[in-house]
């Protein structure tokens, strides 16, 4: 039990450090991409007397900005700002050395209460539109609609699907002379508009997404020092406690096709990773063995599991195949490596990795087993992968506090989103939601 043990409490000290809820984030862009290509997000015309809750544009431009990959243009510098097709100039844009232009109108329908945004994007070396579309929605979704705007623009000049409309879960702590209180909250990708779904007095690690991105699994030590594994709906803010086998149940992960939740359970004396059945609620042991297996991970086709263990001597990633029980090392460089997860199209597993000093998110390149550190922060952990697979969320440490970071699976873009107060750990990036 000494690694589980000791992980358990390494997880609760880091914790235990927290303090203040969380409000919203800012990003930082700590390391870029050498040429990012430059767009130019025009504020939208807002046609009518209506005051809009949100700047759209602002918020589109932050969005393609993030990823490292884009740098949009500050209004203050434009030449002209556009709302209609005729109005559009390519020689502006062109002599602003503009790569692509966005503009936008919108319109509110008194009757239905919706706000209607349309919107075009421009190939502005070609002097083309290249993409037009209209969406609407509710005065308390207009950010919603902007991220929808900036998942489309995204998707067009990639070919990639764009997360800006996905969630973060996170742990944060509110802290006074006496007590602690712990919270499970979700926001946008971006950082804002940060909910709370559930709150207790004793430690919260472990969060996990199911797969339609309804619940979140986590693991919630109890005033004795014991675990237990929780699941809080995402919209109804309801808890189900799954049962409570005798020992330590914790790392809670839901299959791919949401049918069945890998968790670790120490009722033979060993932790070892069991695999539950959410309809029959049938319990099948998947590992048994001396050293501590712990950390379950689904691959995407849901036919294996990821898993840390000591095994070998020291905490390496591991493999276990569902159907025949068959086990495979993975990582060998290192005296340290966990938390796997890997990517949605399964190329790569990222991990918190320790080679010498320091803890690092890195990347195993399945098909070639070559591996690659991502972070050059020192005390990363907990690192979860967007669906798209392209972008990857971890906690670190910043000035002392724990804050999210986020990373390229490529390793070009770093960058850090401080809390406005206090600290989170335990990040995980929902799937696209429905």
């Amino acid at each position: 039990m000494t690694y589980l043990i000791r992980y358990l409490s390494v997880v609760l000290v880091v914790v235990l450090f927290a303090n203040n809820a969380l409000a919203e984030f800012k990003f930082i862009i700590t390391r870029g991409y050498d040429q990012p290509t430059s767009i130019a997000v025009v504020p939208f015309c807002l046609n009518g007397h209506q005051v809009m809750p949100e700047n759209v544009a602002a918020i589109i431009g932050s969005d393609l900005s993030r990823t490292g990959q884009y740098m949009a243009m500050s209004p203050d510098n434009m030449l002209s700002q556009p709302c209609d097709h005729e109005q559009v100039y390519f020689r502006d844009w062109k002599l602003l050395k503009q790569d692509y232009l966005v503009i936008g109108n919108i319109d509110y329908d008194v009757l239905l209460k919706k706000y209607h945004l349309t919107y075009r994007l421009y190939d502005v070396v070609n002097g083309l539109n290249i993409h037009a579309a209209r969406v609407s929605g509710t005065r308390d979704q207009v950010r919603d609609l902007a991220h929808l705007i900036s998942d489309s623009i995204y998707e067009k000049l990639t070919g990639i699907k764009g997360v800006f409309s996905t969630k973060i879960a996170y742990v944060t702590v509110d802290s006074t002379d006496d007590s602690k209180t712990y919270r499970v909250e979700v926001s946008d990708a971006d950082g804002h508009r940060p909910v709370e779904l559930f709150k207790s007095p004793n430690a919260i690690i472990s969060l996990a997404w199911s797969a339609d991105g309804r619940k979140i699994g986590f693991t919630n030590f109890t005033e004795k020092g014991y675990t237990r594994i929780k699941v809080v709906d995402r919209l109804s803010k309801s808890i189900e406690e799954l049962p409570a086998f005798p020992g330590i149940n914790s790392g809670a992960a839901f299959s791919p096709d949401g049918n069945q939740l890998a968790f670790v359970n120490s009722k033979s004396g060993n932790a070892d990773i069991y695999v539950l059945d959410l309809t029959t609620k049938k319990v099948r042991q998947i590992t048994k063995h001396w050293s501590i297996d712990t950390e379950p991970s689904w691959s995407p086709d849901g036919t294996k599991l990821l898993f840390t263990s000591e095994r070998g001597g020291r905490p390496q990633i591991y493999q276990v195949r569902l159907d025949t029980g068959r086990v495979e090392r993975l990582t060998f460089e290192g005296v340290y490596n966990a938390r796997a997860h890997y990517s949605s199209d399964g190329k790569y597993i990222v991990m918190v990795h320790q080679n010498g000093q320091g803890f690092h998110v890195g990347a195993l390149e399945v098909e070639n087993r070559q591996f690659r550190i991502l972070t050059d922060t020192d005390l990363d952990e907990s690192p979860s992968i967007s669906p798209n697979g392209t972008m990857l969320v971890y906690g670190t440490k910043n000035n002392g506090r724990g804050v999210l970071a986020w990373a390229s699976i490529d390793g070009e873009l770093a960058s850090i989103m401080p809390s406005v107060s206090g600290h989170v750990r335990e990040p995980a990036w929902s799937p696209y939601l429905r």
